[in-house]
């Protein structure tokens, strides 16, 4: 009980996050995705179940508040949450490498998909500018707050974790 709430406080924080301060610290109208550095987190360290659920009410939130149709923003959530669980066996704390190299990914594949989806599907075929101008930059700045961030969310984890099987083990 204690993990699912502790989950949903930081998917509305990573939210509220993403929405104010995300956009005041934007460069170039480029923002830092905090709700999928996240899901991915989520994703590789809890296992695919966790990272879907995450990805889900995370893009949710985000197609209640900037979406056009409510859906859109969940199912891409829900996508990198759930290929960033394919990692959790591959995954150990000490190692930085996997978690910045499935940031760097998850963010490119939204990247893409936000594009093919929202602009390709329009007719706009501006990969040419679309792919260094917000893709890349965006990977490149998501991965920055993603480096500083990712130790304390795995820290807060393996302290729930801690605190869930001590109270198993006093009633099990």
């Amino acid at each position: 009980m204690l993990r699912i709430l502790m989950t949903g406080i930081f998917i509305l924080v990573f939210f509220l996050l993403q929405i104010t301060i995300g956009q005041s610290i934007a460069i170039a109208s480029v923002a830092p995705n905090l709700l999928l550095i996240l899901t991915s987190e989520f994703g590789f360290v809890r296992g695919q179940k966790t990272g879907i659920w995450v990805g889900f009410f995370g893009g949710l939130l985000l197609d209640i508040y900037y979406g056009d149709a409510i859906g859109f923003y969940a199912l891409l959530y829900m996508i990198i949450g759930y290929l960033n669980g394919f990692f959790h066996q591959l995954y150990y704390d000490e190692d930085i490498t996997l978690p910045i190299g499935l940031f760097a990914g998850s963010n490119l594949l939204y990247g893409f998909l936000v594009y093919i989806i929202r602009f390709l599907l329009r007719n706009r075929l501006r990969l040419s500018y679309y792919f260094p101008h917000v893709i890349v930059a965006e990977t490149v700045y998501t991965l920055l707050i993603a480096v500083l961030i990712y130790r304390p969310i795995l820290k807060i984890n393996r302290i729930v974790e801690k605190i869930e099987k001590r109270s198993a083990n006093k009633f099990g």
